[in-house]
């Protein structure tokens, strides 16, 4: 292969890996999607083995033993190999040493090259695809063109690659696709004869298996678990954040972060002010990290219900519940919020007034009609909620007294005296006595004395169509008046006679109380003319006749 050609690929495919292992590595710190998981396990030892094709430039000044001295160029070496070995500090970095053989195989000419070298190794794991660069620094055991005799100078490389991972051996074979190196080798053959310096610029290209040795397991991601305690508060109260983190590397400092309505917090746990949030559901966010790289931070978030205030009751009674015109009546409200809250209390009613302020007013019924009034008490809290109650308060009517009213007393008869028919006889006295007795208890009464007759008393005699017919029925009233006035004392003026519409030979008295009004159908008030008889009979007149002479 042409030096030139092979150079320019070595050198871009070795560019190519530079690159793509920085890029990744870059691109690993500024903490993007790997494409393995963040967790995939990395190997500890990467072991290759493999061909290399090395194509170096370079010519020697040659002494000959004419004395003449002669140019020779070194050309490719078609069989090679080239074995090397990697630990890795972590899963990007690590040091490598590589031993490489190049002979060649002809008569004709002796150049040939081993190399020895180490240095550093970065590379970026992922499930699929390795792509790795290295840059190494060792030394060279090399021939001349000319027959010159192997000697030892510096080398430099630097280059790169790309592994395959394949599923082999729970996936600890590769196969390194390619590797592309550019060497800088020096190589002093001395003075004289088949002597001379080499400066030799070689692209090395190189392909083989690689062995994952050993495995470095990345920590952990960070885990991060937030609670809200209590998770259900009314405005005002407060509420505890709480979060809890795993996996956090005790050598670094985590960095705690919240936010969410009315969250602060600058550690593990964050306050929420509720005062001002309106009812509903809300979320608490917090953050952990302990630096840039994907599982080195974590997020959680806590969901909290701020509810709404429940409204007040109210229970309202009345003490008494029955009251007389113009009497009052105690009312007692108590009210209750479930939050506590600062209650006031207020009062109406549908008759009468009320006043009071807190839990107790006075209902007065003045003014207001008989019936039920309905005494309303009210709560109402800070928030403007209100709980009503209502209890009800019986007024009586005023009392009023019946109207006094006549009353029945005893009555008499004029039934046996035959002669004198009005005449009141001695077993009327009994009664009358104890109508004498009752008006004297009763010095406000009066009394009515109704006198009837029959039908027979009030008729003619046969032959006498137009004999006058005395009036019985006034006449006995009468009589029963003055036994009463005369004989047991009581003022005339407070009795009053009259005729009834009766039949039968008898009085009937009537006690009538002070402001009563003696009204009985039928009865008619007796004339003044009627004069009372002598209860007693008069004696008798014995006119002796003369004898005749």
């Amino acid at each position: 292969m042409n030096f030139r050609i092979a150079k320019s690929v070595v050198l871009a495919v070795a560019a190519g890996a530079c690159l793509m292992s920085a890029s990744a590595f870059a691109q690993d710190n500024a903490a993007p999607k790997p494409t393995a998981p963040a967790d995939a396990a990395a190997s500890r030892w990467d072991i290759f083995v493999g061909y290399s094709y090395l194509a170096p430039h370079g010519t020697v000044q040659v002494l000959q033993s004419s004395g003449q001295t002669l140019p020779f160029d070194y050309k490719a070496v078609n069989v090679g190999g080239l074995f090397s070995g990697a630990y890795y500090f972590n899963r990007y970095v690590g040091a490598q040493i590589e031993y490489g053989e190049h002979d060649y195989d002809s008569s004709s000419n002796n150049d040939s090259f081993q190399t020895g070298s180490a240095g550093l190794i970065f590379r970026y794991p992922t499930s699929d695809i390795t792509p790795f660069a290295h840059a190494l620094v060792g030394g060279a055991y090399v021939g001349g063109p000319d027959h010159e005799p192997n000697t030892w100078g510096p080398a430099l490389t630097v280059g790169g690659g790309m592994d395959y991972n394949t599923p082999l051996f729970h996936h600890r074979l590769a196969i390194r696709l390619f590797q592309a190196d550019y060497e800088y080798i020096h190589a002093n053959f001395g003075p004289g004869v088949f002597g001379g310096r080499a400066n030799i610029d070689a692209a090395r290209l190189s392909g083989g298996v690689v062995l994952h040795v050993g495995s470095i397991v990345p920590p952990p991601p960070v885990t991060l678990a937030c609670s809200a305690s209590p998770a259900s508060v009314f405005p005002g109260e407060p509420i505890t954040i709480t979060a809890t983190a795993g996996e956090l590397n005790p050598k670094k400092k985590a960095t705690y972060t919240w936010s969410g309505n009315g969250v602060t917090g600058s550690d593990a746990t964050a306050t929420v002010a509720t005062a001002s949030l309106a009812p509903g559901t809300y979320s608490a966010k917090g953050s952990v990290s302990e630096g840039p790289k994907p599982g080195q931070s974590a997020e959680c978030s806590a969901s909290f219900t701020v509810k709404a205030f429940e409204p007040p009751t109210v229970s309202c009674s009345a003490n008494p519940t029955t009251i007389k015109p113009g009497d009052t009546s105690a009312i007692t409200a108590t009210g209750v919020s479930p939050q506590n809250r600062p209650l006031t209390y207020s009062y109406s009613a549908s008759a009468g007034t009320v006043s009071g302020t807190g839990g107790s007013a006075t209902f007065s019924s003045a003014g207001a009609a008989a019936g039920t009034a309905t005494v309303t008490c009210t709560v109402t809290d800070d928030k403007g909620q209100t709980a009503t109650a209502t209890t009800p308060v019986t007024i009586e009517a005023p009392y009023v007294a019946p109207a006094p009213t006549a009353s029945a007393l005893c009555s008499i008869t004029f039934e046996k005296d035959k002669k004198r028919p009005a005449r009141v006889d001695n077993e009327a006295k009994a009664c009358l006595d104890d109508i004498a007795l009752t008006l004297q208890k009763q010095s406000d009464a009066t009394a009515a004395i109704v006198g009837s007759s029959t039908a027979d008393e009030k008729t003619p005699p046969k032959g006498h169509k137009h004999a006058k017919v005395e009036d019985l029925a006034a006449q006995r009233a009468v009589n029963t008046k003055d036994y009463l006035v005369t004989e047991k004392g009581i003022d005339a003026s407070r009795i009053t006679v009259y005729t009834g519409s009766g039949d039968g030979k008898k009085v009937e008295d009537y006690l009538v109380p002070s402001g009563a009004t003696f009204s009985v159908d039928g009865t008619t008030k007796v004339s003044d003319d009627v004069k009372a008889q002598p209860r007693k009979a008069m004696a008798a007149k014995h006119h002796s006749k003369k004898k005749s002479m």
